[in-house]
């Protein structure tokens, strides 16, 4: 259970003044042995970027051929301050990720190792800036989306689970965890059913999948509607992506504050745990590589998707 670090994570990020240092520092005495945290600055402010590395016994680090899996928590900001006092619904894709990375360190001091590496990013900002709206005002981000990706999307990751708040629509009329397809270099796959399976397993209900639209895998900023940023991720990488949305069943602004449940944050966390379990064993690959080899030979690639595109 991580339900510990997980509520110490929150004591810890619900402070206006939290840092990445103050997160990487808890993430260090929870067992964590390779942190790192980089200040990004952009137009409208400036993120703490954290990146953990939890190594597995026969991972890519120590020479091995179990493939590393990356999480990444991804949102706007844990905070809409001054706008907004308090944790907001949005920080939960970064509470997510980092009570991931504590328990895998946890774990991993103790002799409970994954097969192969697992690497966690998400960014802190307490001060993220709103756009106004009516009733509540948007969630926005200090950095741009490109920015985001540089910082949290490593090389070495070979599959990708995004984990964002996903309560803001009208697509998913579900509290608790939903999936998304794969998404692989433009192209939306099929569900990937060993990740069904193991939402089943970890939820104790049957699954729920986010639909996908095309324009939800194009890269933010092209002026085309996108259902929120859960996929991001996918545009700055060929590796495998699925999303992990933490949801309600009312539409919650991802500026909201008071409306983290942690019992859907607990999900999101034995979730991701038992896929990066499942996937550095060789139990869970994200796709079928052979169709979708049969799928470019018959219709080509899509990775221009992952571009701002052209304009007419």
């Amino acid at each position: 259970m991580s339900w510990r670090q997980m509520i110490e994570l929150q004591e810890l990020l619900d402070d206006p003044a939290v840092t990445g240092e103050a997160a990487a520092a808890y993430l260090e005495r929870e067992g964590v042995p390779d942190l790192a945290v980089t200040r990004v600055e952009g137009e409208k402010g400036e993120a703490d970027f954290i990146r953990a590395v939890i190594p597995g016994t026969d991972g890519r680090l120590s020479g091995g051929n179990a493939p590393t899996l990356g999480i990444v928590g991804r949102l706007g900001g844990i905070g809409a301050r001054p706008a907004r006092i308090g944790f907001t619904s949005d920080g939960d894709g970064a509470l997510s990720a980092l009570t991931i990375a504590a328990k895998l360190g946890q774990m991993h001091t103790r002799g409970d190792r994954l097969k192969g590496d697992v690497i966690v990013t998400t960014q802190i900002c307490p001060n993220a800036p709103t756009r106004p709206h009516d009733p509540v005002p948007f969630m926005d981000s200090p950095v741009t989306s490109a920015q985001a990706n540089e910082a949290e999307v490593d090389p070495a990751m070979e599959a990708i689970l995004s984990i964002d708040t996903t309560k803001g629509n009208r697509i998913v009329n579900h509290r608790g965890i939903a999936v998304t397809p794969t998404v692989k270099d433009g192209w939306i796959l099929r569900t990937c059913e060993p990740v069904l399976s193991i939402l089943e397993q970890t939820t104790g209900k049957l699954p729920v999948v986010l639909p996908l639209t095309m324009q939800d895998i194009t890269p933010y900023g092209n002026d085309i509607y996108h259902l929120n940023s859960i996929l991001q991720p996918s545009v700055a990488t060929e590796a495998p992506v699925i999303g992990v949305a933490i949801t309600a069943v009312s539409q919650v602004a991802g500026c909201a504050t008071g409306a983290t449940h942690l019992e859907d944050v607990d999900e999101a966390v034995r979730f991701a745990i038992e896929v990066a379990k499942a996937y550095g064993a060789g139990a869970c690959p994200f796709y079928d590589p052979q169709e979708f080899d049969r799928i470019l030979g018959r219709y080509g690639r899509m990775s221009h998707l992952r571009t701002m595109g052209e304009q007419k």
